[in-house]
């Protein structure tokens, strides 16, 4: 698949692998619809893709977790942007490191209400166009931590256990029609992550990625289009990627320590 041209709306536009992937898809030539809840941050990220070589762009204030928002600015794209190809659904975060009877409510609503919700409002917003035009694809951003849970990150993975859920679902819903769907399962990638989840803790955020090499989020950008550029009969349904000092959500290699940390 040729992505020159193509309408690609990707969520969380605004910082690290939305970011990346905005940039990738840019130097395919793709018409670029960016997302992100900080508008000058994203309208900066547009400024950068049409030099990067995007057709063109147009960017968005919203906030994934406003189903009312997310209908609306759907509904509100201009007609000639409104043929969306290619859905990368990436909008996420994670809140806190907590014991689960320990944790805070507020954190657990934003993850859930982000990674969940957000999720499942720009799906039933967009794939619909979609199956009626017989044509697009859909990528969600999973985790390793979908897969295997690690402590005091309970509901963080849970709510990445749902997303994997909600792909593969997805993509039995949509079996008899030709649009694809995709999970792209990052493990450690060194983004604001960690400092989101940290709350703008920049010290406790550094620990997480030293004594190894994380990935980038071009990394994840890269893997991402390769998945969407396949021949139409092709169906990417899963790619589970990590760095090569990192096993799983558990298991990780440092040059210092060689003990375990957090993940994405």
């Amino acid at each position: 698949m040729k992505l020159a041209g193509k309408i690609v709306l990707i969520t969380g536009a605004s910082s690290g692998i939305g970011e990346a992937t905005a940039y990738a898809f840019a130097a395919e030539g793709a018409r670029l619809l960016l997302a992100a809840r900080r508008k000058d941050k994203v309208d900066a990220v547009g400024e950068q893709c049409l030099q990067k070589g995007a057709q063109g762009v147009h960017t968005i204030a919203l906030d994934v977790r406003d189903q009312g928002a997310v209908a609306a600015s759907v509904e509100s794209f201009p007609q000639d942007w409104a043929a969306v190809e290619v859905l990368v659904n990436n909008a996420g975060l994670s809140r806190g490191l907590d014991k689960v009877y320990q944790g805070k409510i507020d954190d657990w609503d934003e993850m859930i209400d982000t990674n969940v919700k957000g999720l499942l409002y720009v799906t039933r917003a967009v794939v619909p166009g979609m199956v009626e035009r017989g044509a697009g694809h859909v990528v969600n951003l999973g985790s390793t931590a979908g897969e295997l849970t690690y402590p005091n990150g309970a509901v963080y993975c849970a709510s990445k256990a749902a997303e994997k859920a909600i792909n593969d679902g997805l993509r039995q819903d949509l079996l008899g029609t030709p649009v694809r769907v995709t999970s792209v399962d990052p493990g450690m990638v060194e983004t604001d992550f960690s400092k989101v989840r940290f709350r703008g803790d920049d010290a406790r955020a550094a620990k997480v990625y030293q004594g190894l090499t994380p990935l980038s989020p071009a990394d994840v950008a890269d893997a991402i289009v390769w998945a969407v550029t396949r021949p139409a009969h092709v169906n990417i349904a899963r790619v589970l990627m990590t760095p090569v000092a990192q096993a799983n959500s558990l298991l990780f290699h440092r040059v210092e320590t060689g003990t375990a940390g957090n993940t994405r």
